[in-house]
């Protein structure tokens, strides 16, 4: 059965097709299970993304997101809303 995107060239193959209708690629010559994903960039079988993320950032993962507002900021807001609220009440 052929794939439904050539593997060697990316053109669309239709379902009863015995070659791709751009280069020519068969189940011989690029249509195997080996071939078929091969130009993907999958990482390896016994790849471990713990061990990856060890060795590119010292194994410390960091969040992207903070994990709360310093209650000194609280404090700046309280204010802040405190005088908007003097300011317009006066």
């Amino acid at each position: 059965m052929p794939p439904e995107i050539c593997p060697c060239c990316g053109a669309a193959v239709p379902r009863q097709a015995r070659a791709c209708p751009e280069c020519g690629a068969d189940e011989q010559t690029g249509w195997s299970d080996e071939a078929r994903y091969d130009g993907l960039d999958l990482p390896a079988e016994d790849f471990h993304y713990d061990d990856f993320v060890k060795r590119e950032f010292g194994g410390v993962q960091q969040s992207p997101i903070p994990l709360g507002i310093r209650w000194y900021w609280w404090l700046v807001a309280a204010l802040l809303v405190a005088v908007i609220l003097g300011l317009w009440v006066f």
